[in-house]
């Protein structure tokens, strides 16, 4: 990358307003990035067209959507949202059966049936009458006319996770498969005859050690012959089990290195012919949550797949014979596949524009936009991300996206420097995209120069990079953090007594222990962020409930490492202002965090700023609650400036 000075973005426009850097007005306000929130998941192809779960943070509900010769319609009624929340991160909300729709409901997290005219959508009526219980990973057993799903059971002795199937016709539940601690991706063989799931037992987590799983369909009706088919040994993370239309079984697998594509043959698993594993690349995130589709058997014996490259989300059609073409080649980062005779649709993000659900043509390639994919900002007004590669500790490189203040009615004083603000995303095994991020063009539109780190330990580079925060969280995550800003400053492009560190649940940890470790940051921002992770510990969820040892270690053994890493432990090391904003239903890191930690270091005089937001849990949702936090950080950075 090379370097720029404060010139180089400024003069597009002569008539450019001067103005210090961190201070230039906008019309792109807190309330426009908010509602440019928007965001879509799991596309469902199906009657003549394409259903998907839409998310509006202006009402903050999630909606399902129908698109058909070039008609849209919504389908949900307004006292429903439909989000799972298995797990606590959900997916795989809802699935199309032959009556009609099957969802889960997000206040009640019971599965509903709602049929479907040509024009209208009938009440939903519920189907599960487990009050006890969630349920996600939805599927349509058509054999049995069932929904088979992954039902998370709240029980006074704990929480106990299965493979269930709730019949269309009476409500009738069954229990299909149990004894593992987690399961996910349930999916049937087209003759029905077949059951593949993935299961996993503590104290792993999905994308470090996985088995696949299978069963027949017993002339009873119940599943057996179960057998393991990969990942028994450990030490392999395997997701999204897949049967193409000749019944093989495909999954991806990162035992070469990559989570790439596999394929069922003399009861294992082998490389498929249409896919020569010989590039390194991941094609598919990590599985938080529920519902993912990453790649697809086609119906011709090709696959449909992502190729993540350099943080890059790329979508290719891998034909029988190894032919490939790119599809979507002007989109940056294509998720949530699914496919019909005519089109591969997905949902897809680029620089430029919110995301979008695409309908590709797959005999031409061409591109049609159903929902979303609007440029909120003219050309002239939009940063667009540039990859950044940079060295850090170990002589190993990591990886981010930077973005330079881009406001085409306002220029920087002349010989001065951007502030910059580090983004640390959560997870911590997930990833940031170079996608339109409307916050981070708030910021940029601000005078504000963003990095946007994909440090050790984020998904999408490979295993290797993945296991790097094995037992060295708030070490590698919080090096990498620093020397991002530090490359950027010594390639002269940003302010070096003007940096800033935010992050989110595991990022706001990040950003808290990068501000106790080094005197580098004037101000930092922590967003549900955790600050004591021994206390999160003996409260989290059983999903993530042995995810801190792994990151940490066991307690038991190393006692005085969670107290080195506790960013509260370490608040008296703090000398830099921090603001901190919490959703106060949070169940995944609990007010009682961010609280203790504002405590700390308001005792010892360091200025600080909170806000709670009652109604919101584990990441704020509503539009006005995310155009107040973005609001707030930034006035309060300004003052800083």
């Amino acid at each position: 990358m090379k370097s720029h000075s404060s010139h180089d973005s400024t003069t597009a426009n002569p008539a450019a307003e001067c103005l210090p850097y961190g201070f230039w007005p906008s019309s792109w306000s807190a309330e426009a990035a908010a509602a440019a929130s928007q965001d879509y998941a799991e596309l469902r192809a199906g009657q003549g067209g394409l259903f998907w779960n839409e998310y509006d943070p202006a009402h903050g509900r999630c909606t399902l959507w129908f698109w058909r010769a070039g008609s849209t319609r919504c389908l949900t009624p307004v006292d429903f949202s439909v989000r799972s929340r298995v797990y606590e991160y959900g997916g795989g909300a809802f699935c199309l059966t032959e009556q009609g729709l099957a969802f889960v409901n997000e206040a009640d997290q019971q599965i509903y049936l709602q049929a479907l005219g040509e024009d209208v959508a009938s009440q939903p009526v519920v189907l599960s009458r487990q009050p006890a219980c969630r349920y996600g990973d939805l599927q349509h057993d058509r054999y049995t006319n069932a929904i088979v799903a992954l039902e998370e059971s709240h029980q006074a002795g704990g929480v106990v996770h299965r493979l269930v199937s709730t019949a269309i016709a009476n409500g009738e539940r069954r229990v299909l498969v149990e004894g593992a601690d987690f399961y996910s991706s349930p999916v049937l063989s087209p003759d029905g005859g077949r059951l593949a799931w993935i299961e996993w037992d503590r104290p792993e987590q999905p994308w470090t050690s996985t088995r696949l799983c299978l069963a027949e369909r017993m002339p009873d009706g119940h599943w057996g012959n179960r057998q393991c088919l990969a990942g028994a040994a450990g030490g392999e993370s395997l997701q999204q089990p897949r049967f193409a239309a000749d019944g093989r079984l495909f999954c991806l697998g990162d035992r070469q290195g990559y989570w790439q594509p596999w394929v069922e043959a003399g009861g294992q698993l082998v490389t498929p012919s249409s896919h020569a594993q010989t590039t390194d690349f991941d094609c598919a995130p990590a599985p938080w949550q529920l519902g993912t589709s990453s790649y697809l058997p086609l119906a011709d014996g090709g696959l449909l797949l992502t190729h993540m490259l350099s943080g890059y989300g790329l979508l290719f059609e891998h034909a029988a014979d190894g032919r490939q073409r790119q599809l979507a080649t002007s989109f940056s980062r294509c998720r949530q596949l699914a496919a019909d005779a005519t089109y591969v649709f997905c949902i897809a993000g680029s620089p430029e524009r919110t995301p979008a659900v695409l309908a590709i043509e797959r005999a031409s390639g061409a591109v049609q936009i159903l929902a979303g994919g609007v440029a909120p900002l003219a050309a002239t007004q939009l940063s667009r991300p540039q990859a950044l590669q940079f060295a850090t500790g170990h002589g190993e490189v990591a990886h981010a996206f930077f973005y330079l203040p881009a406001n085409a009615n306002c220029r920087g004083e002349a010989e001065s420097l951007p502030p910059l603000v580090v983004f640390v995303h959560g997870g911590p095994t997930s990833a940031s995209y170079p996608v339109f991020d409307p916050r981070i063009q708030f910021w940029t539109q601000r005078g504000f120069a963003v990095v946007d780190v994909n440090y050790r330990g984020s998904s999408g580079f490979g295993r290797a990079y993945r296991q790097r925060l094995h037992q060295q969280w708030g070490v590698v995550d919080v090096e990498d953090a620093c020397q991002a800003a530090r490359a950027l400053v010594e390639r002269g492009v940003v302010d070096p007594q003007r940096l800033f560190v935010r992050g989110s649940s595991a990022g706001g940890f990040t950003a808290l222990s990068a501000l106790a470790a080094t005197d580098l940051f004037r101000g930092g921002a922590s967003l549900y962020g955790v600050s004591d992770p021994l206390a999160l510990r003996r409260v989290t969820h059983k999903f993530e409930g042995d995810y801190l040892d792994w990151l940490i270690g066991d307690p038991q053994q190393v006692p005085e490492r969670f107290l080195e890493r506790a960013p509260l432990h370490n608040a008296g090391r703090i000398a830099a202002p921090v603001i901190f904003l919490q959703g106060g239903q949070d169940a995944v890191v609990l007010p009682e965090q961010t609280e203790s930690m504002l405590a700390a270091l308001s005792s010892r005089g360091i200025q600080v700023e909170y806000r709670l937001y009652p109604e919101e849990r584990h990441g704020l949702r509503q539009a006005r609650n995310l155009a107040d936090a973005l609001e707030r950080e930034w006035r309060f950075y300004q003052q800083l400036l």
